[in-house]
């Protein structure tokens, strides 16, 4: 269970690889070893996640995930919660950026993106949903993007897929209210991380630790939608209503 200061006791890392969902579990219990999952693709990035989070005093054990593979979600799910195990906090950290270019001429980029940042996070919520209520507590961390608040030229497969897994957290937030589990759902923008090595950074771009320093904060203080940076929030709001004729002309 969290206890009173909003300390967990166990969380489960959906993208055990993560730059921010790893710096979310070190700031989750900052001072004290918990019992943390992995999950995650085997391989180097995974023994050294696992390395990071047990130099800190973590209990980490691993799973295998593979995001395209839907059919072995259940398997996973069970592992994640044996009986008699609860889970306190879930972060869903996986995604896809991709060539943005590429994705929306080439079927089999667009599917691949399209599972990996919504089908599979969709399939996964539904399974989480059930062993959540039924433990009766937990918080659901879903790292969304703003790049779904108004999908972009520039990016719009990419920011199509992050509305659609936007949408649906926010839609599973009320679904499991009355069961008295949260899901918290972060948008941050441009990320300094994996991920974006290599791009130019857009204005407002933040760090994985700042990122997760909302995604926690959130969690202890029981906010629902939260963005990173704060600002962002106020920047995506006058987009979403700038009109079409002159959104499309805007250099984003």
């Amino acid at each position: 269970m969290i206890d009173a200061l909003g300390n967990p006791s166990s969380v489960l890392l959906l993208g055990g690889t993560s730059d921010i969902g790893l710096a979310v579990v070190e700031r989750l219990s900052p001072e004290r070893g918990i019992d943390v999952t992995l999950a995650a693709r085997p391989g180097t990035r995974r023994d050294e996640a696992v390395k990071r989070l047990a130099s800190r005093g973590h209990l980490v054990r691993t799973l295998d995930f593979e995001a395209t593979d839907l059919a072995d979600q259940e398997r996973l799910v069970a592992e994640a919660f044996p009986a008699g195990r609860d889970v306190d906090v879930v972060v869903l950290a996986f995604g896809l950026l991709g060539d943005a270019e590429l994705l929306w001429q080439d079927p089999a980029a667009a599917a691949e993106i399209a599972t990996v940042n919504y089908t599979a996070p969709v399939t996964l919520g539904v399974r989480l949903a059930e062993k959540l209520s039924t433990q009766g507590h937990g918080v659901l961390v879903a790292l969304s993007s703003v790049a779904g608040e108004r999908p972009r030229r520039s990016n719009f497969v990419y920011g199509s897929t992050k509305a659609g897994f936007d949408a649906f957290f926010t839609g599973l937030r009320e679904a499991l209210r009355p069961s008295g589990v949260r899901v918290v759902v972060v948008r941050p923008g441009f990320v300094h991380s994996k991920m974006t090595a290599g791009m130019k950074a857009a204005p407002l771009s933040v760090s994985p630790e700042q990122v997760a320093d909302v995604a926690v904060d959130a969690v202890r203080t029981g906010k629902e939608t939260v963005w990173a940076p704060e600002p962002m929030r106020f920047v995506m709001s006058a987009i979403r209503h700038v009109p079409a004729p002159l959104f499309r002309r805007l250099p984003i």
